[in-house]
């Protein structure tokens, strides 16, 4: 085989196994409709929200942001600007089991009495202890405002709104960012190292080859003189 076809080769087969690995670490997300009941300090209230969970990847960890398209509760006096937290909590099933906190700033305009109260987005962090497909679930949201506190719990048991194939953290390999070490390879590096070094072992080849015929004609040549 021509050292042509065995790179092109080496190089397929190694873009097959990137696109096989992307798939298999990408992440499912969904909105899902969350029906929030909220004990109040003036009452229960109700409202459904659609939430929407994400994740960015930060080394071993993942960064989780909860954001509400609705608002949920409502205040019967007016909230004036960073008189509200909020924080909640997003449940962890499959693969591991647990509960992630996250929280956000204080709202940044006045909420006017009487009108749901819009959450902005809550993040936290999120460290694998297994690995394996993980699913994030919105959970109980706590409001406090006012030195009250409201707690609104999920009525509908909602699906998960993200899901991640995961790495326990003492499994990952990773490379710190400035570390004075040199990047891993990933498969198509490696892939292309591979064919640069079949293709030196197949030239190496070609010039043994090239100067034992050399040597070999100069030999004959040198029998003919002497003869």
């Amino acid at each position: 085989m021509s050292y042509q076809k065995r790179t092109a080769l080496t190089l397929a087969s190694a873009l097959a196994g990137t696109v096989v690995l992307m798939t298999a670490s990408a992440a499912h997300a969904t909105v899902v409709d969350v029906d929030y009941r909220c004990k109040t300090p003036i009452g229960d209230k109700g409202a459904v929200s659609p939430i929407d969970i994400k994740s960015v990847k930060s080394g071993a960890s993942h960064r989780l942001t909860l954001s509400f398209q609705k608002g949920v509760s409502s205040s019967p006096v007016e909230l004036g600007k960073g008189a509200m937290n909020p924080s909640a909590v997003i449940k962890v099933s499959g693969a591991d089991q647990g509960e992630v906190r996250v929280s956000g700033p204080p709202n940044a305009t006045a909420i006017p009495a009487n009108s749901p109260i819009k959450i902005g987005d809550l993040s936290g962090t999120y460290t694998p202890k297994k690995s394996g497909k993980v699913d994030f679930t919105a959970g109980v949201l706590t409001i406090k405002a006012l030195g009250t506190t409201t707690t609104c719990t999920p009525s509908n048991d909602p699906g998960p709104s993200l899901r991640l194939d995961v790495t326990a953290a003492g499994n990952a390999s990773n490379t710190p960012d400035d570390g004075g070490q040199l990047p891993k390879t990933g498969p198509l590096d490696s892939a292309m190292a591979l064919g640069m070094l079949g293709g030196t072992v197949l030239l190496t080849g070609a010039a043994g080859v090239l100067w034992l015929t050399r040597r070999g004609r100069g030999a004959v040549g040198a029998q003919g003189e002497a003869g």
